[in-house]
């Protein structure tokens, strides 16, 4: 008869046995470095965008200002905002509606067999693989030829084919966690498909949207190269923007410095907001499908 794995015990206060004090303070002390490390570059950021022009670029980045200025933050505002409404017009579309395409393919892939179903998710797949460069020139010519180039609709349209595939893999996989009576008794009810989507399987998606509207804004929100092939100065997003903010012989630390922590805050305002849904989406279905 075998015998089960022994229980781990959890003694009072909230640590497992066998964890001594030092294990814990050494596991502590590690972790605050590394929290640290990995805050030390932000740090950077903000004091050096509070610097002066002149102390920006003769101090040590890490000391604070000997004198607080706005002058980079104003200046990088004034050269970021229209980027940053360029960047919200193309971001949120594509991220919405790659979500909603992708999870109307994950439900079918993972509840409604069909013949060749497995070919066509394959080629789903593919699409996740295919770099940017491959498809420039065929898909600006595209695009001149239907009179579209230089504004945001052909951001938004490549972000949003670019997105299909990947929204696809993650709402199949939580598709394929949820209890198939959920869906069988649905059926039974006589709901037909798109019913049953939009009943039964649409009201417990959000942490599957919350995974794949961070990934798409994320990345909408960081594109460079797409953004600086496809639109023109009038268009250009915040990523564009930023790469301009820069002097010709001088450089500005303090200018860029805020602009790099104004071109971030949208995609940490979405982290902070759908963060808690976003483990947990990532996580559904990784056991199966």
């Amino acid at each position: 008869m075998s015998q089960s794995a022994p229980e781990r015990v959890i003694a009072p206060g909230g640590r497992a046995a066998g964890t001594t004090p030092r294990g814990q303070a050494v596991k502590f002390t590690v972790l605050f470095a590394l929290a640290i490390l990995f805050l030390l570059p932000m740090y950077v950021l903000f004091v050096t965008g509070f610097k002066p022009f002149a102390e920006a670029t003769a101090a040590r980045a890490w000391s604070p200002p000997q004198v607080w200025s706005l002058e980079g933050w104003e200046t990088a505002w004034t050269a970021l905002a229209p980027g940053m409404r360029n960047s919200i017009l193309v971001a949120v579309p594509s991220a919405v509606i790659s979500a909603v395409l992708g999870s109307m393919n994950g439900f079918v892939m993972a509840r409604w067999r069909f013949p060749g179903a497995d070919t066509v998710f394959t080629l789903f797949l593919f699409g996740m693989f295919i770099p940017y460069q491959a498809v420039m020139i065929p898909l600006q010519q595209m695009l001149v030829s239907a009179g579209l180039m230089g504004g945001l609709f052909p951001l938004i349209l490549a972000h949003t084919v670019y997105g299909i595939p990947i929204c696809t893999l993650i709402f199949r996989n939580y598709y394929a966690s949820i209890p198939p009576t959920l869906i069988e008794a649905a059926r039974v009810d006589g709901a037909g498909m798109l019913r049953t989507y939009a009943s039964v399987v649409l009201p417990v998606s959000a942490p599957a949207f919350a995974v794949t509207l961070i990934w798409q804004f994320t990345s909408a929100w960081n594109d460079f190269l797409f953004a600086v092939f496809l639109t023109g100065p009038n268009s250009w997003p915040v990523t564009v923007q930023l790469n301009n903010v820069a002097g010709s012989m001088v450089v500005p630390y303090n200018q860029q410095m805020a602009a790099a922590v104004l071109a971030s805050l949208p995609t940490l305002i979405v982290y902070l907001v759908l963060g808690r849904y976003f483990m947990r989406g990532l996580m559904a279905g990784a056991l199966k499908g």
